[in-house]
């Protein structure tokens, strides 16, 4: 089956928004990149979910909302409360059932959002590390704890997706795409992540901690396997080595590490993706395969 048909029928509406979205980005992802879609049936065919992946590139929404929309699910994204405002990609990303994420007091409002919409079905996409990695080799760093927080509280499937090749399309900063050649990117779907000894009795700091660790861990082993790498002993922590933690990499009088000033360019974050729990943090020849079949 060809990478343009669908692996799933979707049964939601999809709205003006996202039929829009499906004519015009679809086929431009299609033309820039080539895919390999490994265990992309784990992702749930119906019911709430959250979906976590690493975060190497701006471009990672299109190419996961890609994956997700194949496989028959609407992908819900956590997203900057500014993007709301622009009178077009505003309206569009209302249409879409985006959920908006304020900086700061507000976060509990997309904690409390994302929670309604896991429990109403839908499928709510979570970058755990809250931007753009500043591992220097590109492995996942520090997780946040909003995927955790609303799997405890929900008990929704948590299911994790490994990721490579975006940052070849669209390098992290960057302010132009590598149009030529076509990109490869792989995305490798994981079992869901077991959270059973995390869950159960009040949702502490420590128990947040623990359950965002082992989803990160579960990127993190499913990343590896894309890259046939062994990733670093240590999960590297950017306020450890003295970087902001939000946009571009800049010391902060922390202590210096090897991530310090690793990657530059222009941008900033789209999207506000880990953080949602209160605080301020933000090949096949043109073909998608999964395993046992085409896409």
């Amino acid at each position: 089956m060809g990478a343009t048909l669908a692996v799933r029928p979707k049964t939601q509406p999809k709205g003006w928004a996202l039929t829009v979205g499906g004519v015009v980005i679809k086929p431009a992802l299609l033309a820039l990149t080539t895919r390999t879609w490994i265990d992309g049936e784990k992702i749930p065919a119906t019911g709430g979910c959250v979906i976590v992946l690493n975060h190497l590139s701006h471009v990672d929404p299109l190419v996961s909302a890609h994956l997700v929309w194949d496989h028959g699910r609407l992908p819900r994204y956590l997203a900057k409360d500014g993007l709301f405002r622009h009178r077009v990609l505003g309206a569009m990303m209302r249409d879409a059932g985006q959920i908006p994420v304020h900086r700061g007091s507000g976060a509990m409002d997309a904690f409390d959002s994302a929670v309604a919409a896991v429990e109403a079905g839908e499928c709510v996409v979570v970058y755990p590390e809250g931007t753009l990695t500043r591992q220097p080799d590109l492995w996942p760093m520090m997780g946040r704890s909003g995927a955790a927080r609303i799997a405890l509280r929900t008990g929704c499937p948590v299911v994790p997706i490994g990721q490579w090749g975006a940052q070849r399309l669209l390098p992290p900063y960057a302010r132009k795409p590598r149009l030529l050649p076509r990109t490869h990117v792989t995305l490798k779907v994981g079992d869901p992540v077991d959270l059973s000894a995390h869950a159960g009795g009040q949702v502490t700091a420590a128990r947040l901690s623990a359950a965002t660790e082992t989803i990160m861990d579960a990127i993190t082993d499913l990343v590896a396997e894309i890259r046939g790498e062994s990733p670093p002993a240590e999960r590297f922590d950017p306020r450890r080595e003295g970087l902001s933690e939000y946009g571009r990499p800049r010391p902060t009088g922390g202590r210096p590490g090897r991530g310090a000033g690793a990657r530059t360019g222009g941008g900033h974050d789209g999207h506000a993706d880990g953080r949602t729990d209160g605080r301020t943090d933000d090949d096949t020849d043109g073909e998608s395969r999964d395993q046992g079949g085409t896409a």
